[in-house]
């Protein structure tokens, strides 16, 4: 009779473990969203912070595919927001989604993520992240361990600044030969930024060995590479946020 329950108590044990690991390899990782804690344009005085539209875009196609996705900012806490426009209606429903304009006003800082978390780490952009992402050693270390351990990033207009100082282990900067897309030196200048931001993003990405692709002004145009997907402009962050989860489903 031991020896029955034994073998019935053994056997429960084995399946339990083996609906655990199914479970958890059937469970997707989050996604990673970086948004900018600067607030000013350089020495003009005017006010920016994360482009709205460039998190809420994205975030609706990543979210309805039922992906959780956390919020970091190099400082921590409720960064600021340019582009704030609730006529568009995917503004609007990021907006008063208490869960997740909680969790952007609450966003990690670098120390507190755990990259073995992340299937994706995207970078949105704002004009304020040409001031913030480039030169933070934990964001760039966070996105190649998570590149390394075969994830995604991603970036969509002045996002892919943080892209510029990300190196692999092999030693190589992260876009060095790979395909890039990210606002423009025209678009920089159509906006009259050209003399204000600490640098054009098209030509640091270049430097960089990106082989830097674009299109008109305003013009949708996401380019992916090994893993590495990149948007124009504002006009571009639904289509990166379908180019993620196109990766995400191969």
């Amino acid at each position: 009779m031991k020896k029955l329950a034994f073998l019935i108590l053994a056997i429960f044990t084995i399946g339990f473990a083996q609906a655990q690991t199914k479970k958890s390899k059937n469970m997707k990782k989050k996604i990673l969203f970086v948004v900018t804690s600067h607030d000013k344009k350089g020495s003009t005085g005017e006010d920016t912070g994360y482009y709205l539209g460039e998190v809420s875009h994205p975030w609706e196609v990543l979210h309805k595919a039922g992906y959780e996705i956390d919020f970091v900012s190099p400082k921590g806490g409720t960064p600021p927001v340019d582009g704030f426009d609730l006529k568009d209606p995917v503004n609007k429903e990021f907006w008063e989604n208490k869960e997740y304009k909680n969790k952007i006003d609450h966003s990690m800082t670098p120390s507190q993520v755990n990259p073995k978390e992340y299937s994706t780490i995207f970078y949105a952009g704002g004009h304020g992240a040409m001031w913030d992402f480039a030169d933070n050693k934990e964001l760039s270390d966070i996105a190649s361990e998570i590149y390394e351990n075969g994830g995604i990033v991603a970036g969509v207009c002045h996002g892919p600044a943080g892209l510029v100082n990300i190196k692999l282990n092999n030693g190589k900067y992260l876009v060095d030969g790979k395909k890039i897309n990210a606002f423009t030196n025209e678009e920089e200048a159509e906006v009259k930024l050209t003399d204000v931001v600490p640098f054009l993003l098209e030509n640091k990405l270049k430097e960089r060995g990106a082989q830097f692709e674009k299109s008109g002004l305003w013009q949708n145009h996401v380019v992916t590479d090994q893993r590495v997907i990149t948007g124009q402009n504002p006009q571009s962050a639904k289509s990166v946020g379908e180019a993620i989860l196109k990766e995400l489903n191969k």
